[in-house]
């Protein structure tokens, strides 16, 4: 039987839950994730064992850098744990395309997800998925809400109110504008390009017509991105190109720069160093009443080991990773990492509450490079870091920018041919 099928049987079973009770079964999570040890054992545990007696839970994480080999390790020795935690994409792709991880499209909580929540593990055609959706992290920008009160700025809405509001910050001297570094590169382009881009290449439209062939990176949503950071430069501050991704937390987090190109990631490690308010705003539409796009980037889903002794309770434990309370639970524990499912969500957070806000006002997307496209020699993703480092400097026009990234990726990307 096809281990969809066993599961949409399963899934069929109303006495699921019993059966899987009756077993007294023990299910041991695989997860990178060591530094949520305290939140998975002290709050997650607990609320799902209350809820499903005779079903046990043991998180057993690796080190992050780690993690990869010790789970391939242990899939191919046939010792790993029953629940498999998935990175976004290509690795957990491997582990379904090599048999690892089961089908679990049938499964009921499935149906609390949207096709963009569910694309970080889908396979490629997005007919069969392998991962539940756990959380996603919403690009951005905070700010210091003390140093806009002080200099009598609102938060922008539209490009021309964000570069009025850099020009008034920078002409007065008291903050760095925005804290952004190219030392390290990715930052650039994480929370550059792929922050506002969607704006431009309108989010899903533009993505998945890249992946078709039916757009290029020499097309005008592509570029006009490049255009905007290419004005960024004079707003970083003295030094920008030295300045690392710790140096950029550093500056705006001791109240040295007013606003923060984010990830809603930095909310818990912010909350702990700032002693002034934040606030935050999505990146701005070029016009007013354009609709807004974010990039609410799948980050984190876990999956069924298909080699499971125990697959009925699994199935159980999956279920709920996709109800309210789980979301909600994981959520506050650990704010900035937002679930995906359509479950509702009460944060506490007021910045966290700001960031999740935004998926009732604009459209969502993922990362543009992250899905498929950096696959090939040269890489997408890793060329993007470097166009966008080069368009701030000023060593690469927007438009030459644009022409080398789509001349690298039609050269192994058939689509693109």
């Amino acid at each position: 039987m096809k281990k969809s099928t066993l599961i949409g049987a399963m899934m069929a079973t109303s006495v699921l839950a019993g059966a899987a009770a009756a077993q007294d079964v023990t299910l041991t999570i695989e997860s990178w994730r060591n530094d949520d040890l305290a939140i998975w054992q002290n709050k997650i545990i607990p609320a799902f064992e209350a809820a499903h007696p005779g079903i046990k839970l043991n998180f057993t994480p690796s080190a992050p850098a780690e993690y990869n080999a010790v789970l391939n390790s242990k899939l191919d020795a046939g010792s790993a744990g029953d629940i498999i935690t998935c990175r976004p994409f290509d690795a957990s792709l491997a582990l379904y395309e090599a048999g690892h991880l089961a089908d679990i499209s049938d499964l009921d909580g499935m149906a609390n997800f949207s096709p963009v929540a569910k694309s970080g593990w889908s396979t490629d055609d997005a007919s069969v998925q392998f991962c539940v959706p756990m959380a996603s992290v919403i690009h951005g920008f905070i700010y210091n809400k003390d140093a806009f009160a002080e200099l009598g700025i609102e938060a922008p809405a539209t490009e021309e109110e964000f570069f009025a509001a850099l020009d008034t910050i920078k002409e007065d001297g008291s903050y760095i504008p925005m804290a952004m570094g190219t030392n390290d590169q990715w930052e650039a382009a994480t929370m550059g390009y792929n922050n506002i881009g969607p704006n431009y290449w309108k989010g899903e439209e533009g993505r998945l017509a890249l992946l078709a062939g039916d757009q290029s990176l020499t097309d005008e949503g592509w570029v006009a991105p490049y255009r905007q950071l290419a004005r960024w430069g004079e707003y970083l501050g003295d030094g920008f190109e030295a300045q690392t991704y710790p140096d950029s937390q550093n500056i705006f987090t001791l109240g040295r720069a007013a606003i923060y190109p984010a990830g809603s990631w930095e909310i818990s490690g912010f909350n702990n160093l700032v002693d002034f308010e934040m606030g935050a705003f999505y990146p701005p539409v070029q016009n007013a009443g354009d609709t807004c796009y974010i990039s609410d980037h799948t980050d984190i889903g876990i999956g069924m080991n298909a080699a499971t002794d125990n697959p009925e309770a699994a199935a159980t434990f999956l279920n709920w990773v996709g109800s309210s309370e789980f979301a909600t639970i994981f959520a506050n524990a650990l704010p900035g990492f937002f679930p995906l499912s359509d479950a509702p969500v009460t944060l506490e957070d007021p910045l966290a509450q700001e960031f999740i806000s935004w998926r009732g006002e604009c459209e969502s997307s993922i990362r543009s490079t992250y899905q498929i496209l950096s696959r090939g020699t040269p890489n997408l993703e890793n060329d993007t870091w470097n166009a966008s480092v080069a368009v701030i400097k000023g060593e690469e026009s927007p438009e030459d920018a644009g022409a080398r990234l789509q001349k690298g990726l039609a050269s192994w990307y058939e689509p693109q041919q």
